[in-house]
């Protein structure tokens, strides 16, 4: 959790409720408030002339998203959707720029969050530049083995589907299955029921 839900409380936050398929926001729109996903999950995209999606991250219980507007006064750079019934807490842009003014701790593991992020972009257009779609694949895996994220611990069941991985890494989701399959031939993943799973430690990238 990025910031303490009775922290976000104190200082006002609110709860809101959205519906699958609701948007919260648009790309383009004015950024006033600081979001944290409270429950569900939220898919954070760009959205093409053909309505096809690509996906700048997806985000899960405790994460927090939609934050580049609160620093740049500039509009979001994506939409936010909800993908099953979610609920988020808010707080006013105001009053969270106060707070992380205030808490020196709570803005820097923000910032280490952000570089986070930043840090897979680099790294997936790398490996695009590159040319290496099984590198690509991989590079999200480690972030999401890192994070903690989309990755059932019980049995490291990637819960993403293939189309999620291209919309993700901005492959062919045909692509995709071409190079899980080859990673599964590798030892690295292991397809079961069409299901991926992750079968050994990702250490590092091809």
């Amino acid at each position: 959790m990025v910031i303490d839900i009775e922290t976000l409380l104190a200082r006002g936050a609110a709860y809101k409720t959205l519906n699958p398929g609701e948007i919260l926001f648009k790309e383009g729109e004015k950024g006033n408030f600081y979001y944290q996903l409270v429950s569900g999950r939220i898919r954070w995209v760009n959205i093409t002339e053909e309505e096809t999606e690509f996906v700048q991250n997806i985000i899960e219980e405790g994460e927090s998203f939609g934050e580049i507007p609160l620093f740049d006064d500039e509009p979001f750079p994506a939409t936010a959707i909800a993908d099953m019934k979610s609920v988020i807490i808010r707080l006013d842009k105001p009053t969270f720029l106060q707070l992380l003014a205030e808490r020196p701790d709570l803005h820097f593991n923000l910032t280490k969050i952000l570089v986070d992020r930043l840090r897979l972009k680099f790294l997936l257009i790398k490996e695009v530049a590159r040319h290496k779609p099984e590198n690509s694949i991989l590079v999200l895996l480690s972030y999401l083995k890192k994070n903690k994220k989309s990755i059932n611990p019980q049995n490291n069941r990637l819960n993403l589907t293939r189309q999620q991985i291209a919309n993700m890494t901005g492959l062919r989701v045909e692509t995709v299955i071409r190079a899980t399959k080859k990673l599964e031939e590798r030892n690295i993943l292991e397809i079961k029921k069409g299901k991926i799973y992750i079968k050994n430690e990702i250490t590092e990238v091809i």
